[in-house]
């Protein structure tokens, strides 16, 4: 495998452009995923409070060497108070065994807290060494935009919705233009965009997987992909994806491709009646 490129944050740490991703793994299943993740060569694991699953990510990192491994965790929106933000990343960290989080994320926007509350929480997180990095997710750009102004530390991320039929170049560009890095989360839109009969041809012609096609075409876009399997063979077959590239017609056919179809609606969210759960 070519060496995975990377992107450079604000405190000049580098984020994998490739990340492994836990959403709905479960029990023993995340461990051995995370486990063939890191023996196939990802160093970049995502996971969140939200997912249920970080003791068992835990015990999939425990005998890694911890500074060759880009860590990313998520604070669910009910927690979004100071202290028990603070509260929140502590149980995380307890969780996954590990001192601490190269990056720590808002999971999603909770209009009932006060974000600079929320950020107030954040900056004390990385004074005392508990986080690296922050940053946010399923944020509009209008919300990075107040979040950025209010924030003593830089956002460096906005994970959001990211694939072929769901590709939000307004939100893309502005948030690559205020120096944010944008991480895919669906970036297979949940096996959807499978069907997509463009897709089907260009794996064909490339010999290649419709995943491989879909990831590499959102590395070309400088977007962090995070592709999340349990089968070790399409683990290690996601990682593919460096040493070859889409032609240029072949990418711009794909962003044509764009249907603003949302595989989990970050836009038209009723908060009124919200649990603040996590709906991936």
């Amino acid at each position: 495998m070519t060496r995975m490129p990377t992107q450079t944050l604000p405190t000049g740490d580098e984020l994998p452009q490739l990340g492994f991703g836990t959403y709905a793994l479960d029990g023993e299943e995340t461990t051995d995923a995370v486990r063939t993740a890191l023996e196939a060569g990802y160093t970049h694991i995502d996971t969140a409070e939200g997912y249920e699953n970080e003791a068992e990510v835990g015990d999939a990192i425990a005998d890694v060497d911890r500074e060759e491994l880009f860590l990313t965790s998520k604070v669910l929106p009910k927690h979004l108070g100071y202290d028990s933000l603070i509260q929140s990343c502590e149980a995380s960290l307890d969780r996954l065994g590990t001192d601490y989080l190269d990056l720590y994320l808002i999971h999603w926007p909770n209009p009932a807290v006060s974000l600079r509350e929320s950020l107030d929480a954040m900056e004390t997180l990385v004074d005392r060494g508990l986080v690296r990095n922050v940053g946010v997710s399923n944020f509009t750009a209008y919300q990075l935009d107040c979040a950025q102004h209010i924030s003593d530390v830089p956002i460096a991320v906005n994970q959001i919705e990211f694939h072929p039929w769901f590709q939000r170049p307004d939100l893309v560009e502005f948030c690559q233009e205020a120096g944010v890095v944008v991480e895919a989360a669906a970036p297979l839109a949940r096996a959807e965009v499978f069907e997509d009969d463009l897709l089907q041809d260009l794996a064909e012609t490339y010999d290649r997987s419709i995943p491989q096609i879909v990831v590499n075409w959102a590395l070309q876009h400088d977007i962090v992909a995070l592709p999340k399997s349990s089968s070790p063979s399409h683990i290690r077959e996601n990682l593919d994806v460096f040493d070859w590239e889409l032609d240029a017609e072949d990418l711009a056919a794909i962003d044509e491709r764009d249907r603003e179809y949302p595989v989990y609606d970050t836009l038209t969210r009723d908060w009124s009646n919200d649990t603040y759960g996590i709906p991936r």
